[in-house]
């Protein structure tokens, strides 16, 4: 208690001094008694404010952070949603760059085939009771869209059309158990039957070909279109399908089976067409992708029997000169074929010594 007194009572007089002392300064001006005592009270006033400073200051932006920090909040908070919205918009612009290039080759499948299409986005992928692998598409009856209509991407064959709504329709995918199509084989008329397996079994990512011929010949890597149905419903013909993979023998059937891998990859369907018209003709085997050229064994090219014999030739004028440059004085030269039986490893003919050879040897 004596000290917080004290304390208080030196306070005092030291602010009644500085008063007197600023108001004696104030009047008299700097010429007046009170101008060194001015000097002294605000060398000592200022060095005990500044050590007041620098114990408060920390406090005092304790304080004012706290006050702050509802705005803060609100800036981070802003900050991060706009992160999102650039984040959201730069996905989109990569999937509208993917989504083009996929209508692009649509377009240009269709293009090939003269197919007429409308094209869609597949919103939704359902598995209802009778149809096991379909998809929503949001194209409908007020786009032309009509029950028994042949789907198609970029790829080839996709599936067909069972419902239609105003704005949207259900499509029955080819890998469907449900689903059936007809099909030919390529380079020729050999027809069959194409089922989808529903992703189950040890052929599950495939899909089954029953050719009605069971004396055709399959092999793995031929290739297969849709052979169409009439007027085009439910299917146009010519749409690639996919290309062999395994081929079942089994004695006594009346049909072939193959299975083949799709060409078009159901496991990541987004931009499709609806075919609205078939072509007037059918396409047959054009709209298939192209192969690369393989190489038929036993068959040399033509330019490598020209190259052939252009080094053979090139060899016999070389040995030639060299037995001139010898001194083969007795004109034997070897003739072309004996050169070769010499490069094959046969016996050479013997070249006719040189006077100063036969003295040599003897």
């Amino acid at each position: 208690m004596r000290n917080s007194r004290r304390t208080r009572l030196i306070l005092g007089i030291l602010l009644a001094a500085a008063l007197v002392l600023i108001t004696v300064g104030h009047r008299g001006g700097e010429s007046s008694v009170a101008g060194p005592l001015g000097q002294i009270a605000s060398s000592v006033f200022g060095t005990a404010e500044q050590a007041s400073t620098k114990v408060t200051a920390p406090i005092s932006r304790f304080f004012s952070m706290l006050t702050g920090a509802p705005g803060a909040q609100e800036r981070i908070d802003g900050l991060r949603k706009e992160n999102a919205q650039l984040r959201s918009r730069l996905a989109a612009t990569e999937l509208d760059k993917d989504r083009s290039k996929e209508l692009d080759r649509m377009l240009g499948l269709s293009g090939l085939g003269r197919y007429r299409v409308v094209p869609a986005q597949v919103i939704a992928r359902r598995h209802t009771a009778g149809l096991e692998d379909n998809v929503e598409i949001d194209v409908g009856s007020r786009d032309g869209v009509r029950r028994d209509m042949t789907v198609l991407n970029g790829d080839g064959l996709v599936g067909r059309v069972v419902r239609t709504g105003p704005s949207t329709s259900t499509v029955i995918l080819l890998t469907d158990p449900g689903s059936a199509a007809g099909a030919r084989l390529e380079g020729g008329n050999e027809l069959g039957v194409v089922n989808g397996l529903g992703g189950s079994g040890k052929y599950g990512d495939l899909i089954r070909l029953r050719l009605l011929d069971s004396t055709t010949p399959l092999k793995k890597g031929r290739r297969i279109v849709s052979f169409g149905s009439q007027n085009g419903t439910p299917y146009v013909p010519g749409v690639p399908i996919g290309e062999i993979e395994r081929v079942v023998v089994t004695p006594g059937e009346l049909t072939r089976t193959a299975y083949a891998r799709p060409y078009a990859n159901f496991t990541a369907l987004d931009v499709v067409g609806v075919v609205v018209r078939a072509p007037d003709r059918d396409p047959r085997d054009s709209v298939l992708p192209d192969q690369p050229a393989k190489s038929q064994p036993g068959k040399k090219d033509k330019k490598d029997k020209k190259d052939e014999a252009k080094n053979h030739q090139d060899k016999s004028k070389d040995r030639e000169k060299q037995q001139r440059d010898a001194g083969d004085v007795s004109g034997a030269v070897q003739e072309p074929d004996q050169a070769a039986q010499s490069d094959l490893g046969g016996p050479a003919p013997r070249q006719a010594d040189t006077p100063g050879q036969a003295e040599e040897r003897d």
